[in-house]
């Protein structure tokens, strides 16, 4: 192998290693390469140190392989080493990966969304910053197998949950991912108000062919909030349209709401059946040790230590809203760069008040009921409506009609729904199989006597407090 030979091989290494990475981690850890040695089957790089070394071999060693067999044919193994000639200037096999970084047109991490070209990506959306959680656990792994073989496994995927519980963190995580491995293919993400948006200036913009012809050549379509897309019939029956040609094509659609398809009941049922043709996964709220994990891991991404009876209240009190706890923790960390000062309870305590958010220490007693937890099971739910109304568990799950059971169940299934944020077709699965459709009545049902019964108000209110909910 020639010196020449030696320094293109390098060149178009790092050029490949630019379009698979991200532009933070390749400027980081990609600095000085050389080229120690190479054989049949395996290539030796050298770097400056012992940290780049490690990192490189650490948390790349699959980006690398993969970018050495595009240059090397027939290479099984990479290597990296520190090269301690790495900086001598009569060393030829060396490059400097920053000055290919400048000149390569692919320096910029590709744009994702190509559609109204407003979106803006971070980092801080990829896999790497998402806690997994239990009830998350189903989401992330579906969204980690469409990663691998996107439009073979689970499409089309749709995902639901209330607000602040990750959809679009998973969506636009899994946008990252299938563009770092699969760098050739269209991948387009963005909201139902965008799609909507686009299409309403196509039309009114005579350029309807164009919008058409650019989703149709996408591979794999992420579209956020499609809850939104309720009353729009024009949008709808454009995206029935192009939802079925990417799926025969074998194109991958991932799909988020705040609730399932059965209850977008303003979306036309022939769209609604399509979003339910592949795998339908809910996202449920995080538990309070997932919720102190949460903390603890976004505070060491920002480099800041929360004391841990403050992470604790927090935890406590922020139940149902990822994004509250990280507001909150923005807020403090912002507090303390400013004044200098470590968040305390009280401190925490004040903010919540100003902040409207109801809050009590771990274990206090507020009108001589305990306060537990707000990760409130729906056994538990169960079991405090049956003792509250003197029924039994069973009977309270059955089919019996009569009114000594029907308003009981009606209370419990109110409390699931409308506090615990279970789907109706959740809570029907709880109650015997019953149809989303007849929990939604009962539901729908019990809302209408509270505004007129103020002693069921009162029931309902009894409940709450010993529940904690």
């Amino acid at each position: 192998m020639t010196g020449i030979s030696a320094i293109h091989q390098l060149q178009n290494f790092s050029q490949i290693l630019v379009s698979k990475m991200r532009k933070q981690d390749f400027l980081t850890y990609f600095q000085k390469i050389s080229l120690v040695s190479q054989d049949a089957d395996w290539v030796v790089i050298g770097v400056v140190s012992e940290f780049i070394r490690d990192n490189m071999s650490f948390r790349f060693a699959d980006v690398l392989l993969a970018a050495a067999t595009e240059v090397w044919t027939g290479i099984q193994k990479i290597e990296v080493i520190v090269d301690n000639q790495i900086e001598n200037p009569t060393y030829s096999p060396v490059i400097d990966c920053r000055k290919i970084f400048k000149s390569s047109p692919s320096k910029e991490k590709p744009e994702i969304v190509k559609s109204s070209g407003r979106e803006d990506f971070s980092s801080r959306f990829d896999f790497e910053h998402f806690v997994v959680w239990p009830s998350n656990q189903l989401a992330y792994s579906a969204c980690d197998a469409v990663v691998r073989k996107p439009g073979a496994n689970y499409n089309p995927l749709f995902l639901y949950s209330e607000v602040g519980l990750g959809k679009t963190h998973l969506l636009q995580g899994t946008a990252l991912e299938i563009k770092k491995k699969f760098p050739t293919k269209k991948v387009v993400y963005l909201t139902s108000d965008q799609f909507v948006t686009d299409y309403v200036n196509a039309v009114k913009d005579r350029k309807i062919d164009q919008m058409r012809a650019r989703f149709r050549a996408i591979d794999v379509l992420l579209m956020d909030d499609v809850q939104f897309l309720a009353g729009k019939k024009g949008t709808q029956e454009e995206l029935y349209t192009l939802f079925n040609i990417l799926y025969d094509a074998g194109k991958q659609i991932i799909l988020s709401s705040d609730k399932p398809p059965k209850e977008l009941t303003e979306i036309e049922p022939r769209l609604t059946s399509r979003f339910e043709w592949g795998i339908m996964v809910d996202i449920d709220t995080p538990d309070f040790e997932t919720r102190l994990a949460i903390i603890q891991q976004k505070a060491r991404e920002k480099e800041f230590i929360v004391p841990q009876e403050v992470a604790e209240y927090i935890a406590y009190n922020l139940g149902r809203n990822v994004r509250e706890i990280e507001g909150i923790l923005n807020q403090m960390i912002a507090e303390h760069e400013l004044s200098g000062r470590m968040p305390t309870i009280e401190s925490i305590s004040k903010r919540f008040t100003r902040l409207g958010i109801k809050h009590s220490h771990i274990g206090e007693r507020e009108g001589g009921v305990k306060n537990i937890l707000r990760s409130v099971s729906y056994q538990e739910v169960i079991a405090s409506v049956s003792e509250y109304f003197w029924v039994e568990q069973d009977a309270l799950l059955g089919d019996n009609r009569s009114r000594d059971l029907m308003i009981p169940r009606q209370v419990a299934m109110y409390l699931l729904k409308n506090k615990l944020r279970y789907t109706y077709e959740r809570i029907g699965n709880i109650f015997n199989g019953r149809e989303h459709s007849a929990v939604m009545y009962s539901c729908r049902k019990l809302e209408l006597m509270l505004k007129k019964d103020q002693r069921l108000a009162s029931d309902i209110y009894s409940l709450r407090e010993k529940l904690g909910v």
